[in-house]
């Protein structure tokens, strides 16, 4: 079984939904004046007059008073609003600036923003290494796992646990440059705004745990920081993201379309990291590992492996798991009976049934203590699909008479 390391590098991102609506400019009857005018607040643009009451005058970040501009109304209360929001939806659209790709994103898609900027020596136009780049979007990636983890259970160490449902609340998430340096991810609110909450309350939790630990010397403020979505996997990657440099921002921004969420506030500064964080952020990160309990749980899996050392004896035993465990596999030792009733259901097709304890130690990916193993019915079209999957992958089924070491 493989897992992808904490340490890769972002995929490549999926376009963001089906549809592809945020790569084209939005149309004007689709634009509320006011989230246009916040969204170009937010990425640094600078209103400079305009009619009061009206519309105002927007200009780019660093830009004076001439050059490129746009005119934004107020609201829809004028004959002529649609006509100024469609020209500055074509002047942003037509724009090099980088923060205008960023407006028209959260135009198209309403999305909360998350930020990344390191302090680390840059080249010229501040250009940065390669390996630098890449550092920053693999921790970038670190996080958001670690955010989407929080969201299905709190945990201070999840290791292979519910990764495929945090993997899916990732997919639509979409990743530009942040204005300024850094990176950005825009999550849309309409199923990742469960993400930006969790993120955000367990940074800002993690920077209250690191300060009590540096003040007072105790690590209990961790404790209390699982609930808020600390785990294990955030402290990898504040690690990640601080390593390296001379410290590190994180911030979250809500859509203007769709507020601010309970809980939550508007217009915090960013949270910040250090290199003298990263001793707490280790120990930390141990402690969660040493201290998250094993778990009894009863499964139900389908036979994808089998091993021993002889034709007979305890033998090493990999299922696919479908029910009773957020995993995709799971390794478990059963004795010489319990392997062949295994081996049984796995020959004609059925899963298995059995109990145990899902261990933390190796990411929570081993049962021990199994017992109960028993053969589980399923309809015709399980029993397939399960003999189809037996036949595809025959080589792996490997009930060795001294051919394979035992284990996986």
């Amino acid at each position: 079984m493989t897992h992808r390391p904490l340490e890769e590098a972002l995929r490549p991102v999926r376009p963001h939904p089906a549809d592809a609506a945020w790569d084209r400019a939005p149309e004007p009857d689709e634009v509320d004046p006011a989230v246009l005018a916040a969204l170009l607040h937010r990425h640094g643009w600078q209103r400079r007059g305009g009619a009061p009451g009206r519309y105002g005058r927007w200009t780019p970040p660093g830009q004076g008073t001439g050059g490129t501009s746009l005119l934004v109304p107020e609201s829809r209360a004028f004959p002529d609003s649609d006509d100024l929001l469609g020209e500055a939806l074509v002047a942003l659209a037509r724009s090099g600036t980088p923060s205008a790709r960023e407006v028209l994103v959260g135009l198209a898609v309403p999305s909360d923003e998350i930020r990344w900027w390191r302090d680390a020596p840059t080249g010229p136009g501040g250009t940065a290494p390669w390996t630098v780049a890449e550092q920053l979007r693999a921790a970038a990636r670190q996080m958001l796992l670690a955010g989407a983890l929080a969201t299905r259970a709190r945990a201070g160490y999840h290791g292979a646990r519910h990764r495929r449902a945090a993997a899916t609340l990732m997919e639509s998430v979409l990743v530009g440059t942040a204005t300024g340096g850094g990176l950005t991810a825009f999550v849309p609110v309409g199923n990742g705004r469960p993400l930006a909450v969790r993120l955000h309350q367990a940074l800002y939790a993690a920077r209250e745990a690191i300060d009590y630990q540096r003040a007072t010397g105790g690590m209990d403020a961790f404790d209390g920081a699982v609930e808020a979505g600390v785990s294990r996997e955030l402290t990898e990657a504040l690690i990640a993201l601080v390593r390296g440099t001379e410290g590190a921002r994180i911030a979250v921004e809500w859509a203007p379309a769709a507020g601010v969420p309970a809980g939550c506030a508007a217009g915090v500064e960013p949270v910040e990291f250090s290199p003298g964080d990263l001793p707490v952020l280790r120990e930390a990160g141990a402690r969660y590992l040493r201290e998250e309990p094993s778990v009894p749980v009863r499964i139900t899996g389908a036979v994808v492996r089998m091993r021993r050392s002889g034709p007979r004896g305890d033998g090493s035993v990999r299922l696919r798991v479908i029910a009773g465990a957020e995993v995709p596999h799971i390794r478990l030792t059963l004795d010489e009976e319990a392997y062949r009733i295994a081996g049984h259901a796995h020959l004609v097709g059925l899963p298995v049934r059995v109990h145990g304890r899902l261990e933390s130690r190796g990411g929570f990916r081993r049962l021990t203590g199994a017992s109960g193993v028993a053969p589980v019915q399923v309809d015709e079209a399980e029993r397939d699909r399960l003999m189809k999957s037996l036949q595809e992958n025959l080589d792996f089924f490997e009930e060795a008479c001294g051919e394979a070491p035992a284990g996986d």
